[in-house]
């Protein structure tokens, strides 16, 4: 399984439009992938309802996982996403 440990950069942590952004690129990538808290149990990436769930805060720790083969490159841009608290999935056409 691959797993990307990464600190959420929007200042409102994973609440609202950062929520839906995130959730919209996991959706977007076509790869199954989990998030929790560091040592919480995992709720799917995909779903709005789980994510804000969590209650994450900017500046917070989540691990994002998937077993899919492909999932390294997802992972990866998704770990932009969330740290960099960007707008789209990088390289998003």
């Amino acid at each position: 399984m691959a797993e990307r440990r990464v600190t959420v950069g929007w200042p409102e942590g994973l609440h609202a439009r950062p929520a839906a952004i995130f959730v919209r690129a996991v959706t977007s990538s076509g790869v199954p992938v989990t998030v929790a808290r560091p040592d919480g149990e995992p709720v799917n990436a995909a779903s709005m309802l789980s994510v804000l769930g969590l209650g994450v805060e900017g500046g917070q720790e989540i691990v994002l996982a998937s077993a899919a083969e492909d999932a390294d490159t997802a992972l990866d841009r998704l770990a932009k996403l969330v740290s960099e608290g960007l707008d789209e999935l990088p390289g998003a056409v």
